[in-house]
């Protein structure tokens, strides 16, 4: 794994430094005010002086007054509750997730570090009812996704924040919603913790001359991995109905490293390297 990572990480520092050139082109061509600069960074060859004397001039009036500068206005504060369609403030979002998290389902349920209580994976304002009532008087409703890993269930239940009660729970099999950043990190302590992770940890230490010992130290991207016939070891053959991730770490303020050959399989808590 290490020697392919070593390759892809100099295909991607190569890219990056291109990135940097291209987006430096993109904001000379793009700024305002540098057409005709010279060596100098004024215009049409006028000092630095004159540059100035012709700002101060075009900014009074035709009445010579000088012209107010302008105010930006601080953005309203967000109130405890939203209306119809507005997003879920901070309130209602934290208001929501207790309302769902009863006290049976915290008891039966798993999170992704194996501790009590199902993982939350969001809270998103629910689609109106078709027959209910529409606009500013319409019930404020939000759906709230936990993942149970105890027995790989996606519970999704339904939160009328204006009576304070669960209206509908639904629960799924074989579901496999994007991650949170919880999951993400969990997933990256396992690959750290397993002999596969021995590349990325030597990548690190090449990279940054340290050790790498906790998740936070990277930058974590991931996707859910589903098994797909024959293109994995038997034991991630139950990716899809288990909770399995890819993960894209990238070093912080520095390169991606390669780890899309593993899988961190977090219903089974064990890591696998793709077939080839």
């Amino acid at each position: 794994m290490r020697n392919i990572v070593h390759r892809h990480l100099g295909k991607m520092v190569a890219g990056t430094a291109i990135a940097v050139a291209g987006t430096a082109v993109m904001v000379a061509v793009t700024l305002p005010g540098t057409a005709g600069a010279d060596d100098s960074g004024t215009r049409t060859g006028r000092s630095a002086a004159q540059e100035a004397g012709a700002a101060g001039a075009g900014a009074a009036g035709a009445g010579g007054r000088a012209v107010a500068p302008g105010v930006v206005e601080e953005a309203p504060a967000e109130g405890r509750k939203g209306e119809g369609s507005d997003p879920l403030t901070d309130d209602e979002l934290e208001r929501a997730g207790k309302i769902a998290l009863s006290r049976q389902l915290f008891g039966s349920s798993e999170s992704v570090d194996g501790e009590r209580g199902p993982q939350r994976l969001g809270v998103d304002l629910a689609e109106p009812e078709a027959d209910g009532a529409a606009g500013p008087d319409a019930p404020r409703r939000a759906d709230v996704t936990f993942y149970d890993y105890r027995d790989d269930t996606l519970v999704t239940r339904t939160v009328d924040l204006g009576t304070g009660k669960v209206v509908h729970t639904d629960t799924q099999h074989g579901v496999q919603p994007p991650l949170s950043r919880a999951e993400k990190a969990e997933a990256a302590g396992l690959l750290l913790a397993d002999p596969l992770g021995s590349g990325l940890k030597a990548d690190y230490q090449d990279a940054t001359g340290k050790a790498l010992t906790s998740p936070d130290q990277l930058q974590l991207s991931g996707a859910v991995y589903r098994a797909a016939p024959g293109a994995q070891p038997a034991a991630l053959d139950q990716c899809g109905e288990h909770r399995c991730v890819r993960l894209f770490p990238k070093i912080k303020n520095g390169p991606w490293v390669d780890a899309r050959s593993l899988v961190i399989d977090l219903s089974a808590r064990k890591v696998a390297r793709l077939d080839r």
